[in-house]
Parts: structure tokens; sequence; C-alpha cells
């Protein structure tokens, strides 16, 4: 869906993405969170790849192309959700803390609400205080491949460079 927000659509095409993201929105779980596939009743995994923090990020994304629709109250809606619930044991951009963050500084950027820099600090702050001494622990985990961009400590360090202007910040490939 998020591909979709960025490419040249007729009107009838932009009927069609507003009202599956409109569906997507309708169909999330009681808590806030977003299933992973239509029908999946496990409410559980709170990662980019599956979950509120990707569904966030496409709906901040549609609330710019679609500002009249509803869509960043919604994303606001699945920020609330990665706050509570997203401070995982992996590092990563996917799957893992510095991949929820984007979800703060993406609503950061468009609203400019000083709340979800906060949040996009103290999960940062997290992962620079105690991630190194997690993974050397075995409490943390540095990710199926950890030296990837994805998947491992190199995401880690591409939110680290974000924090430092986050009016800049963009989740890698994806908020282009």
């Amino acid at each position: 869906m998020h591909v979709l927000l960025d490419m040249h659509l007729t009107e009838n095409d932009k009927e069609y993405v507003k009202g599956t993201l409109r569906y997507m929105i309708q169909n999330r779980f009681p808590s806030g969170n977003y299933p992973c596939t239509e029908g999946d009743n496990y409410d559980c995994l709170v990662h980019w790849c599956h979950g509120a923090p990707g569904v966030s990020l496409t709906l901040a994304k549609a609330s710019q192309v679609f500002p009249e629709e509803g869509f960043l109250e919604a994303a606001a809606d699945a920020a609330e959700v990665v706050w509570n619930r997203g401070l995982l044991k992996r590092v990563g951009i996917c799957h893992g803390i510095s991949g929820n963050a984007y979800t703060f500084l993406s609503l950061y950027r468009l609203t400019k609400k000083k709340e979800y820099l906060y949040r996009a600090k103290a999960f940062a702050c997290f992962l620079l205080d105690r991630a190194i001494k997690l993974i050397a622990e075995g409490i943390m985990h540095g990710g199926d491949e950890p030296y990837s961009l994805l998947e491992g400590q190199a995401g880690m360090a591409y939110l680290f460079l974000d924090m430092v202007n986050p009016l800049e910040s963009g989740f890698p490939a994806y908020e282009l």
C-alpha cells in the first residue's frame, strides 16, 4: 500500500487505495494493533513488517496524500500501540526497536509534536544505553543477520544517524 501512495493514480485508483486503507483500519484488533494477514487473530507482533509500526508509516503517508480522510489520526492510534508494546528483544529496523522508533519520527516530521520526538528519542536512548550489553548477555537479539540494515545493528546505527536531524529522517528505502 505504501508504494502506491507515491504513484500517480487515477481518481478511480485513489478510491480503491482509500477504501483498502479504511478496510485495514476497520479490521484492526481491539488493542489497536494490526493483523499480519486477513483473518489472523494473533495480536502479538509489533514490527515494521507485521503490525502497527508499518501500518502507521503507511497511514502517515496516506494522510499527506489524502489529508481529509482521517488517516493521520489512525496513524497516531497505531503509534500508541508502538509506544505501549514496541520495546522488543531485537534491535533492527524490520522487527526491532529501531524500526519502531521510525513510527514516531514519521509522525514528528508530519505534526512537529514534541511528544513524537520524545518517544523516538526514548527508543533510541534505550538502544544506545542498553542494546550492546543486553545482546552480550543474551537477553536481546542482535538479529538473524547481526550486521544487516533491516535485521541487525546497521539499522540501529542508521537510526542513531537519523536522530541527529529528526526532521530529515526517513525509514531506509521506504520513506523516500
